[in-house]
């Protein structure tokens, strides 16, 4: 016997277990594939190489194919969208068109993930843009990654959602819903063995907020067991884009608390910070914004895409950093974020990146981390990084007495570590590094975010003012005070997860 990858041992003698595999073939279903195993004539005791697969295997072997569709809402989900797949067609090695730029140095590297191989040898995202106005997926259509997304996956209405939840989730929406899911079931039916969804909306947006809640209820109905990741656009505490976007935001929320496993929320007000303050970037347009959000989400979905010494799955996520279901909104933080002109003078070892990522200034969220406790944290490592500095840096970090976990949770760090090193879009603010880290943190500082909304709507409410609109696309006024209700009761839920276990009354209700 033989040691294999996987920790057990594998048979050596292959003239008794292959033509015993061929004859249980046809007994799960599958018809022998010629030359399926190609064992070496004289196999040598230390070859490690024992077992071959040919490059094209049946289903039936492919344990790896593990499929994510991404789904781009409303205006910022289509250019947050436009960031995302210019930076993996990079990261892969991709022209705009989806072709290989350089066959001879491709590896052996995670496409089928995020990209479906069509006959051509073209990879095509699996992807759909979702937007109830075409202005922004027309620039899609017509812009330099045209011929890169299949048509129909680009689905457009003919009138917007006027800031409006309702009618994003009611009226105008609903005419959408069906094409979309259509749309999405094809993709779903292309994949060997679909694993979840990443959604991209924003909360603030009538479509982000509205469609995107429709959205995400309908993918419970018909994809209950499939994992549901969102990237949200949180409303910012001083700056905003609508002035209903308290309402918006909070009846999104209450409405998809139940459908999503895992919440990264970005808020633009602390990225137009980052942009300004670590970028020197003065005046921020959305390209400078979601370039930067861009590399958070590789990062997170790098584990995914590439090898690794420790891979993260995207169960994995929900298991290490969700410990109660409506307890599901992670901070980002991601370093180094530093231009090209201070690249030369920053060292970026293991250890600085990760205690800068315990600092507010990298923070996705504006929320003071300090106020609050530690639940769970990932650490997803990219580039030149061993597993041993990635430890001691997490070590050290245990030692600070700044960073408190509650002690329901004592151990609480989750460690990844992608091989592969961050990429960097020609023209972008960032400098090009040779190792990244972005942590993913669930923690109670984050309920500062949600009583923050929970003011500023009850500032609204109290007067009734501009709930008019929303009425009058056939919502009742009592989902207002319903969702509000909803998230009353989440603040009350990270007020309590955050206490000692000794004044804890009961955490059984979760």
């Amino acid at each position: 016997l033989k040691q294999s990858r996987y920790g057990g041992k594998a048979p050596v003698n292959f003239s008794t277990v292959v033509p015993k595999i061929l004859q249980l073939l046809p007994s799960v279903g599958v018809s022998p594939v010629q030359k399926i195993f190609n064992p070496p004539s004289s196999l040598d005791q230390n070859s490690s190489n024992v077992l071959k697969f040919s490059s094209r295997q049946d289903p039936v072997f492919s344990s790896e194919m593990r499929e994510v569709i991404s789904l781009h809402v409303g205006q910022a989900g289509c250019q947050l969208g436009n960031a995302c797949w210019e930076l993996y067609t990079l990261e892969h090695g991709l022209s705009p068109d989806g072709r290989i730029v350089n066959p001879s140095s491709r590896g052996d590297e995670g496409f089928s993930t995020f990209f479906s191989e069509t006959g051509s040898g073209k990879y095509v995202p699996r992807s759909v843009y979702i937007d109830l106005e075409p202005n922004v997926v027309d620039e899609v259509r017509t812009g330099t990654y045209r011929s890169l997304f299949h048509p129909e996956t680009l689905v457009t209405g003919k009138e917007d959602a006027a800031n409006n939840y309702a009618r994003g989730h009611y009226t105008v929406g609903k005419e959408l819903i069906d094409v979309s899911m259509d749309r999405i079931r094809r993709l779903a039916d292309n994949c060997t063995g679909l694993q979840g969804f990443f959604v991209f909306h924003s909360f603030g947006g009538g479509t982000g907020s509205g469609f995107g809640a429709l959205l995400l209820e309908r993918l419970s109905a018909d994809y209950g067991k499939k994992s549901k990741l969102e990237f949200a656009v949180y409303p910012a505490p001083k700056m905003s884009s609508s002035v209903v976007e308290p309402y918006n935001s909070v009846l999104t929320t209450h409405t998809t608390l139940e459908h999503v496993d895992c919440s990264f929320m970005v808020d633009n007000e602390a990225i137009y910070d980052i942009c300004r303050k670590n970028l020197g970037v003065q005046s921020p347009g959305f390209t400078n914004l979601n370039r930067l959000i861009a590399q958070v989400v590789s990062s997170v979905t790098a584990s995914l895409r590439f090898d690794g010494s420790l891979n993260v799955d995207l169960n994995e996520f929900q298991t290490n950093l969700v410990p109660f279901p409506r307890i599901h909104f992670p901070l980002a933080t991601y370093a180094p974020i530093i231009s090209a002109e201070k690249a030369h003078h920053e060292s970026n070892s293991v250890a600085e990146m990760t205690m800068s990522c315990f600092e507010p200034n990298n923070q996705m969220v504006k929320c003071d981390t300090r106020q609050g406790r530690y639940m769970s944290c990932a650490m997803l490592y990219r580039g030149d990084v061993v597993p041993r500095d990635a430890n001691a840096a997490v070590a050290t970090i245990k030692t600070k007495r700044s960073i408190q976990f509650v002690d329901w949770c004592p151990t609480g760090f989750k460690l990844g570590i992608c091989n592969e090193p961050p990429a960097c879009v020609p023209g972008s603010d960032t400098a090009k590094v040779s190792r990244s880290l972005c942590m993913l943190s669930n923690t109670t500082a984050i309920a500062a975010a949600w009583s923050r909304l929970d003011h500023k709507f009850d500032l609204l409410y109290s007067k009734r003012a501009f709930v008019h609109w929303y009425v009058g696309e056939g919502m009742e006024e009592g989902e207002f005070s319903e969702a509000r209700e909803d998230l009353a009761a989440l603040e009350k839920d990270y007020e309590e997860v955050g206490l000692d276990g000794g004044d804890e009354e009961d955490l059984g209700e979760y």
